[in-house]
């Protein structure tokens, strides 16, 4: 008996089937989902304690070679030989005492009176020579070509990325404070992200399970210009039930957004008021903010928290000198006052401050002028400051400062010694990500030889 030929389903049913089948798929991924963040939960269990990481990112690649200049006679004549008209006379750097030294003596910028005094007193280090690196680089390998290097190497958008990334060589998804909270996930019991950013949008923060919240420097922004009818009106208009899958995604967004401006001003009225006197300028006010969501952690339900700050301008090409003090004077100001508000909170043991910058500048000035600068460099010194730090040392390997020499790729751009993989994922292992997380958040730590560089107690 032949059977008839099975007819081809209506468009109706064809449909109905695709959307069996989506939800089928829905499901499956909402159970892999599902387990991610009971794996999170239990993770963020764990934690008794409370830590914070705060990353300063200065746009725009600060000249760290007027940050911290070596000021003995010989070093000191080679670095204002070099620097011409842009370096900064020997008289006027400020001391420090590193407790570890490679030989050399330093001073600071003058600007820096406020860095002087946290570095001298062991509550901050400097980081030398850090760059963005796809694995160990010398002279010779990029003399003959040989090394692999990081994508447009010298490019504002691309370095900023790949310093916020930790990974160079694939397409940015995630960032590596994203992939370290979601590897912790410490939201116990609030609604508002562990991962808040004072100076908007950036992919440093951003996660799989974890994605980052945006505060002004005067707290939560919520609805504006609604009285409390209006705004109750709102509430009541996104609760209705919406068969649009638009007008439903919209208004569960808004009602989360909504819950979480109520709950992080609450948060914000009770906690504690800061009496330390902050600047008065972006970065001042952004790390103010900071400090007072810190004090708030506990009412947020937070054991762990990471934090975005910025501030731009450090793009030096043209007047360097006037340019760059006033922005090293806000730096430290604002970065002294942060870390006098985690002592009078109780926790400067807790938090962890940190400066990523797009790269260093050349070595040698653009011109011969007093509004001369410098261009894009690569390798740069970077600051790490907090209770926990092993301040008052310099890690890693202070570039010879000499144009051709061993650390240069030719025009005074320094060849980094290590790289933003090893730097971050010290910071990453003090925050509480395990060796076994480690390669999730840094899958290229094991083309460098130090996973861990031991400035953190």
């Amino acid at each position: 008996m032949s059977r008839s030929k099975p007819m081809p389903p209506s468009r109706r049913e064809f449909l109905r089937c695709a959307a069996c089948a989506a939800l089928g798929t829905a499901a499956i991924t909402n159970t892999i989902w599902d387990l991610r963040l009971v794996r999170a939960a239990t993770a963020s269990a764990a934690f008794t304690d409370y830590k914070a990481l705060v990353c300063l990112f200065l746009f725009g690649g600060n000249d760290a070679n007027n940050l911290i200049v070596p000021s003995s006679t010989t070093d000191y004549s080679a670095y204002a030989a070099a620097r011409q008209n842009l370096a900064i006379p020997a008289a006027n750097l400020l001391g420090i005492n590193p407790t570890i030294s490679d030989g050399r003596t330093y001073g600071l910028h003058p600007s820096c009176a406020g860095l002087q005094s946290l570095f001298n007193s062991g509550k901050l280090a400097f980081l030398c020579n850090v760059g963005t690196l796809v694995g160990p680089v010398t002279r010779a390998s990029w003399q003959n070509k040989t090394a692999a290097l990081p994508p447009q190497l010298f490019s504002h958008n691309d370095q900023q990325v790949q310093w916020q990334t930790s990974i160079p060589d694939q397409p940015p998804r995630t960032g590596w404070g994203g992939r370290a909270a979601d590897m912790v996930y410490a939201n116990n019991n609030s609604n508002v992200s562990m991962n808040i950013s004072l100076a908007g949008t950036n992919i440093f923060e951003v996660g799989t399970a974890v994605t980052p919240y945006n505060v002004s420097t005067t707290g939560s922004v919520g609805l504006s210009g609604l009285s409390t009818a209006r705004l109750q009106a709102v509430k009541d208009l996104i609760a209705l039930p919406h068969d649009n899958l638009f007008e439903k995604s919209f208004g569960e967004i808004t009602s989360t957004a909504i819950a979480n401006n109520t709950l992080l001003t609450s948060a914000l009225a009770s906690a504690p008021a800061i009496a330390t006197v902050f600047p008065t300028t972006s970065l001042g006010n952004q790390l103010k903010m900071i400090a007072r969501l810190i004090s708030a952690h506990g009412a947020l339900g937070h054991t762990r928290q990471i934090f975005f700050a910025s501030v731009g301008g450090y793009d030096t090409h043209g007047n360097q000198l006037t340019a760059h003090a006033n922005l090293l004077t806000e730096l430290s100001n604002s970065m002294k006052a942060f870390y006098d508000a985690t002592v009078e909170l109780g926790l400067a043991q807790s938090v962890t401050t940190f400066t990523a910058s797009d790269f260093g500048r050349t070595f040698p000035t653009n011109g011969t002028t007093a509004d001369s600068g410098s261009d894009h460099g690569w390798g740069n010194h970077q600051l790490i400051m907090g209770g926990a730090v092993q301040g008052q040392r310099l890690y890693g390997t202070f570039p010879t400062l000499a144009v051709n020499g061993p650390d240069d790729t030719s025009t005074g751009r320094w060849i980094p010694t290590t790289s933003v993989d090893e730097f971050s994922a010290t910071l990453a292992r003090w925050f509480g990500v395990s060796n076994t997380d480690m390669p999730t958040v840094f899958p290229n730590l094991t083309r460098f030889a130090r996973p861990d560089l031991g400035f953190m107690l």
